[in-house]
């Protein structure tokens, strides 16, 4: 065979297979980020969530012993993530510094209530059990109210709601897309080498030594088009870590899940998608394959 048709040959092969990957890797790189999306979106949740406070306002007839108390509740509840208790004179210094006016200078007295500032699990902020807790708490003689953006929290959930659902749509509908992709860019990679699998079966290998080298072909490119648009999903969280965003995006906790869906989903796609279009070439008989 001349020089130049073997290179002709080895140039397409490559560019065959460099270009599958690569539109692997695209798609792969596209599922990756919803992932990122939703995981983002529920960490954002949480944080938000988390940093929403609820404040027990006192009276001024509370005892040490009512604080003790209510300090000893807080402290064994397993929906409480943290909690502060503030005295009349550290609140008074912070009303001081947000309003700029000293109250005591007017009325002779300090009318800023000693408070706990409350922060509960984020599982646990929605109005049902908030309504439960403030009722619980009102309970206590001593509690003079029970004060949260309670407008904001029913319309943070209904949002958050909202924007799950579709992004779980969306997701859904992008695996599917992503699927056809890999599976038509496999396929056509496959169909154009039909014949050596047929003359490999007219020669008499055996259906098993037939599929391994395209399996492992094309499921090192399934694993290859992973790494890189798990590369690919590594720079975008670094941009947006750059923007100050106080979220955990280089905590393993988040990037794991990820990693985990996109070579799962660059694995199976990949090795099944060529394994029926391999199976499909070898059961077909030689001369429908000028008819396909």
């Amino acid at each position: 065979m001349p020089s130049s048709a073997w290179k002709t040959r080895r140039d397409s092969f490559f560019n065959l297979y460099f270009t599958s990957t690569i539109s692997i890797a695209v798609s792969l790189f596209m599922v990756g980020l919803v992932a990122f999306l939703l995981l983002w979106g529920n960490s954002a949740a949480k944080y938000t969530k988390e940093n929403i406070v609820i404040s027990l306002v006192l009276s001024d007839s509370t005892t040490n012993d009512d604080i003790q108390r209510i300090e000893s509740y807080l402290k064994n509840a397993e929906f409480v993530l943290k909690y502060k208790y503030i005295n009349k004179e550290e609140a008074l210094a912070e009303y001081v510094a947000d309003i700029g006016d000293n109250p005591v200078e007017l009325l002779g007295y300090n009318p800023i209530k000693a408070s706990f500032e409350v922060n509960l699990k984020a599982e646990f902020i929605n109005n049902v059990f908030l309504k439960s807790l403030e009722k619980k708490f009102s309970n206590y003689t001593f509690v003079e109210n029970v004060a949260y953006q309670k407008v904001m929290i029913a319309d943070f959930n209904a949002n958050i709601q909202k924007i799950s659902a579709v992004l779980l749509l969306f997701s859904i509908l992008l695996l599917a897309i992503t699927v056809i992709l890999i599976n038509n860019t496999i396929r056509i990679s496959i169909y154009s080498k039909r014949f050596v699998i047929n003359t490999m079966k007219l020669v008499g290998a055996k259906a098993w030594f037939i599929r391994r080298p395209f399996l492992w072909r094309f499921v090192k490119n399934g694993l290859i088009a992973s790494f890189l648009a798990c590369f690919g999903l590594f720079g975008v969280g670094y941009y947006i870590q750059r923007m100050d965003f106080s979220l955990p995006l280089y905590d393993y906790r988040f990037f794991v899940p990820i990693i985990v869906v996109v070579f799962a989903v660059g694995f199976l796609v990949s090795f099944l998608a060529a394994l029926f279009c391999i199976n499909r070439y070898i059961r077909m008989k030689s001369g429908d394959l000028y008819f396909i």
